[in-house]
């Protein structure tokens, strides 16, 4: 029985297992290969969201990625959290979508943050990731940002990078994070490209050298850094550029209502301790208050602009890949997921098959269109 044999895998009492599925707190995933995929929806049992169970002839758990928290004050909290250590490690944020890369059942596959299987990621890892690490180290999975301008998800051109590319922050062995310097070297021997490291600083060097490089990465459109733990015993932290948070502003209110409150309430409360721990003088200060105010209300004015004269709203991306069936399956990944979605002409360009993807936010044209026609805001 699948209770039966996730109880064994999880090391949950079989009550517990079926309560869980009932619940939907565990779901199907998929299949790769002969083996069924199971993962959790949420945080459950002591495994995170994301978590991912095989069943096949070699069971495998593969847990999912935590969230990393944000520090709002450096230096206060970087003393604080890595209290029991002399040195922290900084290295960038990169601004895309998690994944986790992996061999099941002698396959290469790339789990999505939620534990689902991305056909679309999948193909673009293949193409670039060694395959020869994965036979050396099968215990082994990489944690990944996939970042580029043909991202479904999160598009971006600030890197160099002409479709997706995959940038390792993370080995697991074992379902355990490697040490730093480990992980850079494993990655260096087998060609694998991973995120910005800039050095190991003591906890009084770190605050200053954190707020350089965040300043030259926002320079550049880039989101900030992540501080962590040489041995990566310690959960680390993460802390991002003001151009970061105004880009997200930008784009969230471009699509208001498809996006929480906390969202957009987070990134003004990391502006406004941001200003306040680098001591801005008050031009400085109303450079912050203009670039925060002019990406919130200049996107969400347009929207309504471009609504009023009965455009849908969207996004656009363009895909590349070299199998054609890649594109089907994707199609399937998102009605899956819930995503509306609409894909053009293929087109076929240097062997390679492409077309253009238009997300719809589907909420925030309703909304809108309603407001606009008479409704009210509840």
């Amino acid at each position: 029985m699948i209770e039966e044999k996730l109880s064994e895998i999880l090391k949950i009492e079989e009550f517990r297992i079926r309560g869980f599925l009932k619940r939907r707190v565990i779901s199907k995933a998929g299949k790769v290969g002969k083996a069924e995929l199971y993962r959790l929806e949420r945080d459950a049992g002591g495994y995170e969201q994301g978590t991912v169970i095989v069943i096949g002839e070699e069971p495998k758990l593969i847990r999912g990625y935590p969230k990393i928290k944000r520090v709002l004050v450096l230096t206060p909290t970087i003393e604080k959290h890595f209290h029991s250590i002399p040195k922290v490690g900084i290295e960038e944020k990169m601004n895309g979508y998690n994944v986790r890369i992996c061999l099941i059942e002698d396959e290469l596959v790339a789990l999505t943050r939620g534990g689902l299987v991305c056909p679309y990621t999948t193909h673009k890892a293949e193409e670039v990731i060694d395959r020869a690490f994965f036979v050396d180290n099968p215990e082994m999975i990489l944690c990944a940002e996939a970042v580029g301008p043909e991202n479904p998800y999160v598009p971006k051109d600030v890197y160099d990078v002409r479709s997706l590319g995959f940038f390792v922050f993370d080995i697991m062995r074992d379902n355990r994070r490697v040490p730093i310097k480990e992980k850079l070297e494993i990655c260096d021997s087998y060609g694998i490209k991973t995120t910005t490291f800039f050095g190991f600083f003591s906890k009084n060097e770190a605050p200053k050298e954190i707020m350089k490089i965040v300043k030259r990465l926002g320079e550049r459109g880039r989101e900030g850094v992540v501080v962590k733990d040489p041995e990566m015993r310690i959960e680390p932290l993460k802390y991002t550029s003001s151009e970061s948070n105004c880009g997200d502003l930008k784009y969230a209110f471009r699509f208001y209502n498809d996006y929480g409150v906390h969202f957009f309430l987070s990134r003004v409360v990391r502006e406004a301790f941001q200003s306040f721990e680098w001591g801005e003088n008050e031009e400085e200060r109303s450079k912050r208050i203009e670039r925060v105010g002019k990406n919130i209300l200049e996107p969400m004015i347009e929207t309504i602009e471009r609504v009023s004269r009965g455009e849908k709203i969207g996004e656009r991306v363009t895909l590349r890949v070299r199998d054609l069936n890649v594109i089907h399956k994707f199609q399937r990944h998102l009605r899956r997921l819930g995503i509306d979605a609409s894909f053009g002409e293929i087109k076929e360009e240097n062997g390679e098959f492409v077309v253009e993807m238009t997300r719809y936010y589907t909420s925030t044209n309703d909304k809108t269109k309603s407001i606009l026609e008479g409704g009210t805001w509840s």
